[in-house]
């Protein structure tokens, strides 16, 4: 039998399922909530649905042929 060990990765399928007690599931909804009730936090939503606009927008510039790809820089030696 496998034991965990809290310093190794692990992975699992979308499909597999875990279980918590209705104690934990209060643990775990109280602290999003008050992670996500802080000024911070709302700051952070806010610049992430703006990096969301402008990555639209810019997908729709590719797209209309607007915005073409940049070439790499060569690099320079020794860097």
């Amino acid at each position: 039998m496998a034991t965990y060990d809290p310093a190794k990765r692990y992975t699992w399928t979308p499909d597999d399922k875990f279980e918590f007690t209705g104690a934990e599931f209060g643990l775990i909804l109280n602290a999003f909530r008050a992670v996500l009730n802080t000024e911070e936090a709302a700051k952070i939503l806010l610049a992430n649905e703006a990096s969301q606009a402008v990555e639209r927008a810019l997908a729709t510039a590719v797209e209309n042929d607007t915005v073409k790809e940049a070439e790499e820089a060569p690099k320079k030696a020794g860097l």
